[in-house]
């Protein structure tokens, strides 16, 4: 019997657990409403799966979204009627819209606003994520 050095079986085949960081993670999709209650969560998948995987997994077993209704979701994700990503290539992150407001400057377009506007709503649902990562099951 011989016996392998897990540090070289990582570099000969990554876990699939592996995310694009090269630290092990899940991919978690998970869905909340406006009052912040989790409506879904799709986990288990391994942090190398794309969130378009994830997302197409999930519809195929049962979550779908109202008509009329949508999900804001991240730039990982492409824009329909039912999830509305952020424009790419536009400042989204609100430490960048909080250095440009230091500065007395207003939003560059529609974009600008766009993005900043649906980076506060998705942050009230990274709160809601933080939170529950933290919640101890002992």
């Amino acid at each position: 019997m011989e016996h392998i050095s897990p540090s070289l079986l990582l570099k000969i085949s990554p876990p699939p657990f592996r995310n694009r960081k090269g630290t092990l993670s899940q991919n978690v999709m998970v869905a909340c409403d406006f009052d912040l209650n989790f409506t879904f969560i799709s986990c288990g998948w391994e942090g190398s799966a794309s969130d378009a995987g994830v997302l197409r997994s999930a519809i195929s077993k049962g979550f779908h979204v109202l008509d009329g209704k949508f999900y804001l979701v991240d730039g990982g994700y492409a824009n329909t009627p039912s999830f509305i990503a952020p424009y790419r290539g536009v400042r989204y992150h609100l430490s960048e819209f909080r250095r440009r407001r230091s500065s007395n400057t207003g939003y560059a377009d529609h974009r600008e606003l766009f993005n900043h506007t649906h980076a506060i709503l998705r942050n009230h649902i990274e709160r809601s994520i933080g939170v529950l990562k933290n919640v101890s099951l002992s």
